[in-house]
């Protein structure tokens, strides 16, 4: 994501998509609220928002169909929940959640995970709720070049990380995966310790990039292992694992939130669509490498 890559239109779009997530997830904070009920809050924005790859408008498949991945972690209790693969939840992140509070399982797939979403109730999107003309573009315009993967076709996996007024932090991330993705590809967003991690002694991580480097270097555990074991500090550690990430020949970047309030990020992009909001009335939202 450059200036010379966004339309003044795209530009506008995502960081007003990113404005509404963050005052989403700052209402519940600033009221009291958890961590937890932030993130999700967030979330449920960003699937809605066709500028972002999560819900509607995520990236389709080889076959045309919109396959999402969602986690959500609790750094209180490191309680976690994951879905791969479903087709049918308007908001993943819900479901996500869901498979969390039912607490027997962690990670759920595929036609199991729908069926989950329609025995609890969440709410179901027809295929054409996702599946937008941009995206069809993007898939047809990779199938006319030979129809070659790329982890980095992407297009803006969404996450959330917070930390609230009793010092727990969560996080949440939600994407469609890669365009032209096959055989039930699955990424790192929704695999705990990877693309998202949580824990009340080091931070919350979420993770937006090529998803098999993510896998390979644990990249959401690695960065709280480095804040709680080796006592790095939330941007150093960030760094130090993207760096990692890059070594291996990926890219992509994080978002982190600490157990006392600060905050990090760190990508090795251009760009990374982001925001931050604090508990003093700061706002911030930014896409590009020189903001």
């Amino acid at each position: 994501m450059t200036r010379d890559t966004l339309t003044p239109a795209q530009d506008a779009g995502t960081r007003a998509g990113l404005a509404a997530a963050l005052d989403a997830g700052a209402a519940l904070l600033e009221a009291g609220g958890a961590a937890l009920d932030a993130v999700a809050a967030a979330l449920r924005v960003l699937e809605d928002d066709p500028h972002f790859n999560a819900g509607r408008g995520a990236a389709l498949t080889w076959d045309g169909r919109a396959e999402l991945d969602a986690a959500i972690m609790d750094g209180r209790d490191r309680r976690a929940g994951a879905v791969a693969g479903v087709t049918a939840t308007r908001h993943p992140v819900d479901l996500a959640r869901a498979v969390m509070e039912q607490r027997a399982h962690v990670l759920l797939s595929g036609p199991g995970a729908d069926a989950f979403s329609r025995d609890h109730g969440l709410e179901q999107a027809a295929p054409g709720w996702f599946a937008l003309p941009e995206r069809e573009a993007q898939l047809a315009e990779m199938k006319a070049g030979g129809g070659t993967f790329d982890v980095d076709m992407k297009y803006g996996t969404v996450g959330a990380v917070a930390c609230d007024a009793h010092g727990h932090v969560a996080a949440a991330t939600s994407t469609g995966g890669v365009t032209g993705k096959r055989w039930g590809r699955i990424g790192d967003s929704p695999l705990i310790g990877a693309g998202t991690y949580a824990d009340d002694r080091a931070a919350a991580v979420s993770a937006t990039g090529a998803g098999e480097f993510f896998i390979r270097a644990s990249v959401a555990h690695e960065i709280c292992a480095r804040v709680r074991l080796a006592g790095e500090g939330l941007q150093a550690a960030a760094e130090g694992v993207i760096a990692e990430v890059a070594a291996l020949g990926g890219t992509g970047g994080v978002i982190v939130a600490g157990p006392s309030g600060e905050l990090a990020c760190s990508f090795a992009t251009p760009g990374m669509n982001r925001g931050q909001a604090t508990s003093d009335g700061t706002r911030m939202v930014a896409i590009y490498r020189d903001e």
